[in-house]
């Protein structure tokens, strides 16, 4: 690993909640998609496989900031805990009711519980800001952990689909499970490097979602999400009419592998200038990305249309994590980082809940037009909200370009 990604770790207890980030992170990748592969292998139906899958979103989508802002305010220990038991209890009762084919609505009641499932990204990013904010460190930090995002997403399909396809249905779910509480409870014991609570009095601002900078990366950012929501159920469908169902996991992977690559690369680099310009950027490339799905004919081209698709994801979610870190006070940054998940759980929601009811009507080479659509619409909500990323951020003082000059001069 380069120099800079090693100097992170120079900060004692680093490299414990960074690994115990990345244990709790593997469900992000494995739940949803063992979820599809679950309910499509017991019985047959995408429809229902996405709409749960959207459930479990949505219910993230929901419950997410608000564990995030408890968070905040009294600790990742005293909230995560008791919010991890409940998500693991709904998801236990979902395995069991797919199985024993228990009425659909028991499915989606269990589904929304799974919502509980806490932020492992946010939490770990927020330590990192509590350790380096205020120096080039931060975005290293920031690439690391979108690299760590990735790497889940590369190997937690292949796992989640592996183990649902070739051993039980329920076996990628229940997986999931087992990281998402060791990866919680283990990060949980680091008292150390926990960022200290902000009292009551710090939070009279109301959440962090009233930040006008935050609103347009959360609103772009369903539309986003509906783009990786879509591409990771149409792609388990055209795996399966293609004859080789279990290939997904690796197509998906191989997506993952681009943006994990262009990540890794995009930390070593330091930049100049306002970051609003270079998020709009990556929002764009996103966007341009998903158009040549509707040319492949094979697995191996979609691999590779996936692949270069990937490149843009990382540096965009990097500059992303950068623009909540200057937009939101330091008292809402969990919640603030945990909006934009929330934005993407939104979209993942929608996307793949869409993509399945095309698949069941046209096909699955017609499902890959939402996510084309979809970055049409990221590129839209992108270009009209730009001008509210370049306005100052008053809790943070000055503008957006000053910040970035005050941090070249730091790298200086």
């Amino acid at each position: 690993m380069p120099s800079p990604y090693l100097a992170l770790f120079a900060a004692p207890g680093s490299r414990g909640f960074a690994a115990a980030g990345f244990v709790g992170r593997m469900p992000l990748s494995m739940m949803g998609i063992g979820v599809v592969t679950m309910i499509s292998q017991l019985t047959g139906r995408y429809g229902l496989a996405g709409a749960l899958s959207a459930t479990i979103a949505l219910s993230a989508a929901l419950l997410g900031p608000q564990v995030s802002r408890l968070v905040d305010r009294y600790g990742q220990r005293r909230v995560l805990r008791p919010a991890t038991l409940l998500a693991l209890a709904a998801a236990g009762v979902l395995l069991f009711a797919a199985h024993y084919e228990w009425p659909d609505w028991v499915l989606f009641l269990c589904a929304a519980g799974v919502g509980f499932v806490p932020s492992l990204g946010a939490m770990v990013r927020a330590r990192w800001a509590a350790i380096y904010q205020g120096t080039p460190h931060l975005h290293t930090a920031y690439s690391f952990e979108s690299v760590v995002d990735e790497v889940c997403f590369i190997i937690g399909p292949i796992i989640s689909i592996g183990l649902s396809t070739t051993w039980f249905p329920e076996a990628g779910p229940l997986l999931a499970g087992c990281f998402l509480v060791l990866g919680v409870f283990w990060l949980t014991a680091q008292r150390a490097t926990e960022p200290v609570p902000h009292p009551r009095e710090q939070h009279t601002g109301g959440s962090a979602l009233r930040s006008a900078g935050l609103q347009v990366l959360v609103a772009t950012f369903v539309a986003t999400g509906a783009i990786f929501g879509a591409v990771d159920v149409v792609t388990v469908a055209f795996a399966e009419e293609q004859g080789h169902k279990a290939a997904a996991s690796v197509v998906l992977a191989v997506y993952a592998a681009g943006s994990c690559v262009a990540g890794l690369v995009f930390g070593l680099l330091r930049f100049a200038g306002a970051p609003a310009r270079r998020w709009l950027l990556g929002v764009c490339a996103m966007a341009v990305s998903m158009i040549p799905l509707l040319l492949v004919g094979n697995l191996v081209f979609l691999a590779v249309a996936l692949f270069v698709a990937g490149l843009s994801i990382a540096p965009t979610m990097i500059t992303t994590m950068a623009l909540v870190e200057l937009h939101v006070p330091r008292a809402h940054l969990t919640e603030g980082m945990t909006w934009v998940s929330t934005g993407l759980a939104v979209g993942v929601a929608l996307g793949s809940s869409v993509a399945g009811w095309v698949i069941d009507a046209a096909g699955a080479d017609a499902g890959y037009g939402v996510p084309v659509v979809s970055g049409a619409v990221a590129v839209v909500v992108g270009f009209l909200g730009y001008r509210r990323l370049s306005r100052p951020a008053p809790q943070r003082g000055g503008t957006l370009e000053q910040h970035s000059e005050r941090e070249e001069r730091h790298v200086a």
